[in-house]
């Protein structure tokens, strides 16, 4: 069986530059019979500028789309183009490290602990699991630098990540929502998900763009390194104290469903769960959702779509 599934769209970041261009050319094209162009009553210098000025920003224009077409790669899982500014191997250096001080400054519980033990476990099938299947489809680069942790955090709040290179956290606060090990599978595969289709990688790429110039992500940690590692942050959804957390699209939300369905039926748990799963998160918090939902929207077009990705999904599971 083959789950490399392809999406054929491009990523919201492209789309909207295509916005962009058209709005330019159109900004360029003949008048509209009847009206009169601005420039027929302004001086002449200041149409001479103006001119001067449209040439320049076309040539930025054409360097600005030589670059996007550059930075967007097809991902080898989802098989859909992404615009990927940042490089792989630097997003795992800065995991590594961004993932040990939020270790040192957090509660981390001991593997001991009946709730990290789970969490243990659960990690180290869908990992061991997923690792399996893509050496078998020789799709191995897929993770490659992958070296997976799996860290439960004493907190009230109802969250779960993964970082580039499978740095994983799940929050205690999340358990009581989960309530199986089945549940808590659920979520994991959908984090791993996040993490092995780039959408954080993605999501910061996009960001780059927009705050930061697109400049590389090497020269942005030694230029920028306080707004570079609060982007990173945001992009992998860690924790609230950084401010407003950058959104998943619905695309990215739509492949970590997908595939996290898969990943945990691949290990032994039954995807069916995650239609109840999801149904309790939505319903958790009352008026004020738990910060998992600000950056996961749950909705009935999201259980809609668990129903029809879930027949693909249950021919991976085989009940251990």
């Amino acid at each position: 069986m083959n789950i490399l599934l392809k999406f054929p769209n491009y990523p919201d970041s492209f789309r909207s530059f295509t916005h962009v261009v058209r709005f330019i050319s159109k900004e360029t094209a003949v008048p509209t019979p009847g009206l009169i162009p601005v420039s027929a009553v302004l001086p002449p210098t200041y149409n001479r500028i103006t001119r001067i000025g449209l040439q320049v920003s076309k040539h930025l224009l054409l360097v600005l789309v030589a670059a996007l077409l550059a930075g967007c790669l097809m991902n080898m899982v989802t098989g859909r183009n992404q615009l990927s500014l940042v490089n792989e191997s630097e997003l795992q250096l800065m995991a590594v490290s961004q993932y040990r001080t939020f270790l040192t400054e957090n509660k981390v519980l001991s593997s001991g602990n009946r709730d990290a033990a789970m969490v243990d476990r659960v990690g180290a099938r869908i990992s061991n699991a997923i690792t399996r299947y893509y050496d078998e489809q020789g799709k191995g680069a897929v993770l490659e630098g992958y070296n997976w942790e799996f860290n439960t955090v004493d907190s009230k709040e109802a969250n779960a990540w993964c970082m580039p290179g499978g740095k994983v956290v799940v929050y205690t606060g999340l358990l009581p929502i989960t309530q199986t090990e089945t549940g808590l599978a659920i979520v994991v595969g959908h984090e791993i998900a996040h993490a092995i289709a780039k959408h954080g990688s993605e999501r910061m790429s996009q960001a780059m763009m927009q705050q930061l110039g697109g400049m590389a992500l090497q020269v942005a940690v030694s230029q920028k390194p306080q707004e570079t590692q609060n982007l990173f942050l945001q992009s992998y959804a860690i924790g609230s104290q950084m401010g407003a957390m950058l959104p998943w699209s619905r695309q990215q939300e739509t492949e970590a469903d997908q595939y996290g369905l898969i990943f945990a039926a691949m290990a032994g748990y039954n995807p069916q769960e995650a239609i109840p799963f999801w149904e309790r998160m939505s319903n958790s918090g009352g008026a004020s959702p738990p910060e998992f939902l600000s950056t996961h929207p749950s909705d009935a077009t999201r259980i809609r779509k668990l129903k029809q990705f879930m027949p693909e999904a249950m021919k991976y599971y085989q009940a251990r």
